[in-house]
C-alpha cells in the first residue's frame, strides 16, 4: 500500500479539499497509473452531493472522478498489455465479476457485481474505491484502456464517459451514411453526440432551447438547428429522423421529439431528467416507433470509441483547470458554464 495526494469531500454539504489516501501496490495482474488528466463528470457533483442517495447513496470520504487519463508508471508481473510510459485510460469501471453472461458478452457496464471507480466496495482494501480526482490509481489490466498517441490528454479525459455514453447508441442504431440523426441538448453529452454522428456520415440535426448555440452546433458539425420551442421549426422535421440522442437533463416534453421519428425511428435518452417523463402512447404506436435509455458501453466497446476517436481526431471540447478551482466547476457546473466539459490538470496537485 502507498499513499497519493487527492481531493475529498467528507460530506453531502462539505467542499472537496486536499487530503492523501492509500492505494493498493500493484498484484500480478494490475497496472499503476500516473494521472494526467481527470474530467468533471456531472455525475461527480450528484454523487458528492448525495443526490442519488435513493439508489446509490454515497459513502464519505468520497473522491469522486472517472475520466482518467495517465501513464502507466508500474505494472504487475502477469501484464501483458501495459508497459510503463504508455497512454492509459480508466473509465467508469474499475471490475466486474468476469464470468456472468453479460461479462462474457463484453458488457461489464451490465454485471450484476460491477465495481465503480468510486463509491464501490474496495475489495482490496477495504472501505469503497476512490477516483480519479488523485495523482495515481491501480487497476487490473482488464479494465484499462489505450489512448491513441495523436489526441490531445485534456480532451481525451471525457471520453471516457460523455463520449462513451454516447458512441454506444449510436452504434446500436447503427448510425451512418444515410442516417437522419437528431441530437436534443448541446451541452457536455450533446456536442459529443453531434461530432460523433458528422464523424460516422450521418446528416446532423441539433434541437436547442438556446438561439446563441447555433453557431457553436455548426462548428461541431451539425447540418441543421432548430430552435426547439419554434413549432413551425419542428414541424419540419416530423417523421424525418431515424435515431435521436436525448442528452437534456431538465424536464421536457419528450413527445416533441417522439413525433419527429421516422417508421421504426428510436429516440434513446441519456440525460437523467429528475421527474419521470410522460410518454403517450400514440407517439409510439403510430410510426412503429421505439423509445430507450442507455448506459455507458463495456470495455471492449470503449476502446473501440477511443480509437474512432484517434482515427477522426475527436476528443471533447475542454476547459482545463487546477484541482484547486474544482469546487468554483461545480457551482459553474450547475449552472451550465462550461463549453462543454471541464478537464482537471492534476499536476496542478504538485502545488498543494
Amino acid at each position: 500500500m502507498y499513499k497519493t495526494k487527492a481531493y475529498t469531500a467528507t460530506s453531502a454539504t462539505s467542499p472537496l479539499t486536499g487530503t492523501t489516501i492509500p492505494r493498493r501496490d500493484p498484484t500480478e495482474h494490475d497496472v499503476q497509473i500516473e494521472i494526467l488528466f481527470c474530467g468533471i463528470c456531472h455525475s461527480d457533483l450528484h454523487s458528492v452531493r448525495n443526490e442519488w442517495s435513493e439508489f446509490m447513496p454515497t459513502v464519505y470520504p468520497i473522491v469522486p472522478g472517472h475520466e482518467i487519463v495517465g501513464r502507466v508508471t508500474k505494472v504487475g508481473t502477469a501484464v501483458t498489455r501495459y508497459k510503463p510510459g504508455d497512454l492509459a485510460a480508466v473509465g467508469c469501471l474499475v471490475d466486474s465479476d468476469r464470468t456472468c453472461p453479460r461479462c462474457k458478452a463484453g458488457l461489464e457496464n451490465f454485471c450484476p457485481n460491477l465495481k465503480l471507480t468510486f463509491n464501490s466496495p474496495d475489495t482490496h482494501l477495504g472501505g469503497v474505491t476512490y477516483g480519479g480526482y488523485s495523482d495515481s490509481i491501480v487497476v487490473d489490466e482488464r479494465f484499462v484502456l489505450r489512448v491513441p498517441s495523436n489526441l490531445d490528454l485534456a480532451g481525451t479525459a471525457p471520453l471516457l464517459c460523455a463520449g462513451i455514453t454516447t458512441y454506444s447508441p449510436m452504434r446500436r442504431n447503427s448510425v451512418g451514411k444515410g442516417k437522419k440523426v437528431g441530437v436534443v441538448g448541446l451541452g457536455g453529452l450533446g456536442h459529443m453526440a453531434v461530432k460523433f454522428a458528422h464523424a460516422l456520415g450521418a446528416h446532423v440535426v441539433v434541437f436547442t432551447t438556446s438561439p446563441n448555440k447555433k453557431d457553436d452546433a455548426l462548428r461541431l458539425g451539425a447540418d441543421e438547428v432548430v430552435l426547439s420551442r419554434d413549432a413551425s421549426q419542428m414541424q419540419k422535421h416530423a417523421g424525418s429522423i431515424d435515431f435521436i440522442l436525448d442528452a437534456v437533463s431538465a424536464d421536457h416534453d419528450i413527445n416533441a421529439y417522439l413525433n419527429l421519428l421516422a417508421l421504426d425511428g428510436n429516440l434513446t435518452i441519456v440525460g437523467a431528467p429528475p421527474k419521470p417523463l410522460g410518454v403517450s402512447a400514440f407517439s409510439l404506436i403510430f410510426g412503429n416507433r421505439s423509445f430507450s435509455g442507455s448506459n455507458i458501453g463495456g470495455i471492449p466497446q470503449t476502446q473501440e470509441m477511443l480509437d474512432f476517436c484517434g482515427a477522426h481526431n475527436i476528443t471533447a471540447d475542454v476547459e482545463v483547470i487546477p484541482m484547486q478551482k474544482v469546487n468554483e466547476a461545480y457551482e459553474r457546473l450547475v449552472k451550465s458554464d462550461v463549453k462543454y466539459r471541464f478537464s482537471i490538470d492534476m499536476a496542478s496537485l504538485d502545488a498543494e
